[in-house]
């Protein structure tokens, strides 16, 4: 009985630091974070056009910041 319970404990102690060692996952939810940052900023630049006062706004600032990169 003892002897099945060690080596459960020695199963389950290897099963989980493979998880934890796996770095596909954690790659995995870096990259679905950073795409949810892309739609975000989509949404609120889309939003912001939508609406022609708050648009032509920002359409001139980023013409005049490219200007001033040029």
């Amino acid at each position: 009985m003892r002897v099945a319970m060690r080596d459960s404990m020695i199963k389950l102690y290897v099963k989980t630091t493979g998880y934890i060692r796996n770095q596909r996952g954690s790659q995995a939810l870096e990259w679905i974070g950073i795409a949810a940052v892309i739609v975000i900023l989509t949404g609120v630049i889309s939003t912001a056009f939508k609406n022609q006062g708050l648009g032509n706004d920002f359409k001139k600032k980023f013409s005049e910041f490219l200007d001033n990169i040029g």
